[in-house]
């Protein structure tokens, strides 16, 4: 069972592994608050792959990305002096704009610690749901450092955007949705950062469909994961220039990656080209609003890097927040 949340006041506490039963009560925690989201499918899409294909809309959940559902059950798990207190997150923007909205409706108050570069709707947004925005450089500064320096002066608790067992099981329900409404799933493909959505889907896999391949796919710039996986070690690297911000991470969590190592079959990458590639074809074709990060899964399979023929297939659609001049100007170069 998982160990609750971290407070600066105490130091960082003991975390042990979230587990399937600490999804199934994020799952109860959740209800009434998060979006049961919908299950996508295409006849093109089916056709081109030679599969059936089931698209997980997360980018239709609250906030506009899977990131709520983690967010959420960790501020519930709070105690009352920690909620008096306050949380603390970093984040390039969907984890920011969730533990924003989730704080402010579980009455405390949040601060969030941003990169200068991040989308300016991402930004807006964070700050309209009533959060204090710190700002920093991503590329010279060290966001865990500051946010952790933060936590200690301010005696704040620090929710991090995936190493935290309970992020992690709350980001595990969207999956548990897939598998309950559409049953036993040959493969599943799931984006990848810090690993917190890839790690919570995984122990749900596990338990709902055990033969399920589970696959992550993260942007070609970024590719720790992928170098971790393939050493057996948590691999650091420089923060990633790529469209997919929300996976720009530099390295995944001590509690993402032992999971990730244990039930994840592979790790893919995809460029910045399929990425905007695979966001045209959901807005022409499937008439959704899909930011960059939302798409890698979505593009590892179009983009043909895994034979997926006359198997199910589930895909994680993880967020659609991005700033509709941008999006425009993706799509236009893309055309």
């Amino acid at each position: 069972m998982a160990f609750m949340a971290t407070d600066a006041t105490d130091g960082l506490l003991q975390m042990m592994e979230p587990d399937f039963d600490d999804v199934c009560r994020a799952a109860q925690r959740l209800q009434g608050q998060a979006h049961h989201t919908p299950i996508l499918t295409s006849r093109t899409v089916n056709e081109r792959v030679s599969a059936e294909v089931l698209f997980k809309a997360e980018h239709l959940q609250r906030i506009g990305a899977f990131k709520f559902r983690g967010a959420w059950n960790a501020i519930a798990r709070l105690d009352e002096q920690q909620r008096r207190r306050g949380v603390l997150a970093y984040s390039s923007g969907n984890h920011a704009q969730a533990v924003a909205l989730a704080a402010r409706e579980q009455q405390t108050t949040a601060t969030i610690v941003m990169p200068e570069d991040a989308p300016p709707a991402k930004l807006a947004a964070t700050r309209a749901y009533g959060a204090r925005v710190v700002l920093y450089d991503r590329y010279n500064e060290d966001r865990e450092a500051i946010a952790s320096d933060l936590a200690e002066r301010e005696a704040l608790s620090l929710i991090p955007p995936y190493d935290h067992p309970d992020v992690i099981a709350g980001q595990g329900t969207a999956a548990m949705e897939l598998f309950k409404e559409a049953g036993e799933i040959d493969t599943l493909l799931v984006c990848l950062g810090g690993g917190g959505l890839l790690a919570g889907s995984a122990l749900v896999a596990r338990q709902l469909s055990p033969h399920c391949r589970l696959i992550g796919v993260e942007p070609e710039a970024g590719n720790d994961g992928q170098q971790s996986l393939a050493r057996g070690e948590i691999v650091t690297i420089p923060a990633p220039r790529t469209l997919a911000d929300g996976a720009a991470t530099t390295h995944l969590g001590h509690l993402t990656f032992p999971i990730i190592r244990r039930e994840v079959s592979d790790i893919l990458t995809v460029s910045d080209t399929a990425l905007t590639r695979t966001m045209r074809f959901f807005a022409e074709r499937m008439k959704q609003f899909v930011e960059p990060t939302g798409c890698l899964a979505a593009a590892a399979l179009l983009e043909g890097l895994i034979d997926v023929s006359n198997q199910r297939v589930g895909v994680l659609i993880s967020g659609g927040n991005i700033d509709p001049d941008r999006y425009a100007r993706l799509l236009t170069e893309q055309a």
